[in-house]
């Protein structure tokens, strides 16, 4: 049977963050860790990934659904150039769904949601050996304090979805 692999970009926090968090579920096949760029005024490059995902084993609501609640999706921080809080999407469909998603995900959070849908334009890597941060060394002090947190939240409330 041939796998059908769907992708999306998600920024909100660090991409070591991130990227955790989205290799730790199933239906993930590959998670790109680098920087995003969108149209402008949101043109300059922020700390991203894609997530190339199996949509029949993790839904694009589920992923964003986790996306939203391992970030500060509420907080307009003074790091937001450097972190945004963005669904980037592919296509004008893969748009509507992310904004109808989003709005029906409002209802979990007390604060309004600061996640911008905006359109993926560019995409750079990050260097090679901040590739798979956290599981290269579980152990670095900034993995345990800030990506355990994340994972031990995946583990409590969305466990079926885990690897």
């Amino acid at each position: 049977m041939n796998k059908r692999f769907h992708k999306i970009a998600l920024g909100g926090g660090c991409h070591w963050c991130t990227e955790a968090v989205f290799q730790a579920l199933n239906g993930v096949e590959k998670v790109e860790q680098g920087y995003v760029a969108s149209a402008v005024p949101y043109d300059a490059f922020s700390e991203a990934v894609i997530v190339h995902f199996e949509p029949e084993i993790i839904p694009l609501e589920m992923l964003i659904e986790i996306h939203l609640h391992t970030h500060k999706s509420t907080s307009n921080h003074s790091f937001r150039s450097k972190y945004r809080s963005a669904i980037y999407f592919y296509s004008e469909a893969q748009k509507r769904d992310a904004q109808r998603i989003r709005a029906q995900l409002q209802e979990h959070f007390e604060q309004p949601l600061i996640t911008q849908v905006l359109a993926f334009k560019h995409f750079q890597a990050s260097r090679e050996s901040l590739h798979d941060y956290y599981k290269s060394d579980p152990e670095k002090p900034f993995c345990k304090t800030y990506i355990v947190p994340k994972l031990q939240l995946l583990m409590q409330q969305y466990g079926k979805h885990l690897k």
